[in-house]
């Protein structure tokens, strides 16, 4: 297998890992074995960029709010003092952790769009000859990049 052939797979690889398929699926349809998948998914950071994907903050922030709920409905409930007591505190470290979230949230908006305009470029690359497999990797590798600088990993 050619250098480019190798890419073109690990591309593809890539984004049907992140678009969430299971690496004995991605090695078949790849034509590569599942410790290859796994070997290019941990060097590459695939799972921290499935999991950012998949992870949404409207979804973090939602389930901050139930628990801000539940708080708040159970010390109404209880008429133990430390559970009044303690509640101010709760509310504010979960508020903390919300207002944290909203700053973060270009890097989960960037995923999504970077996750979109992958896909595009597969579909671009089955009818214009100029989206290489090169041009793709290069892609990827600034995409990346960007990501895991916002995110402060590495």
């Amino acid at each position: 297998m050619t250098k480019a052939e190798t890419e073109k797979k690990k591309s593809l690889a890539r984004s049907l890992y992140l678009a969430g398929m299971e690496q004995n699926e991605i090695a078949e349809k790849v034509e590569v074995s599942r410790v290859t998948i796994s070997k290019w998914c941990n060097a590459d950071g695939w799972k921290e960029a499935r999991a950012a994907k998949n992870v949404t903050r409207p979804e973090l922030v939602n389930k901050l709010l139930l628990t801000i709920d539940k708080l708040i409905t159970e010390v109404n409930e209880s008429e133990d003092p430390s559970l009044i007591a303690g509640l101010g505190d709760k509310l504010a470290k979960l508020s903390s952790v919300i207002e944290k979230l909203d700053k973060k949230a270009n890097v989960v908006d960037a995923i999504e769009v970077f996750m979109a305009f992958s896909k595009w470029l597969e579909y671009r690359a089955t009818i214009d000859p100029t989206v290489t497999p090169e041009l793709i990797k290069t892609i990827n590798k600034f995409q990346d990049m960007y990501l895991t600088e916002q995110m402060g990993i590495k």
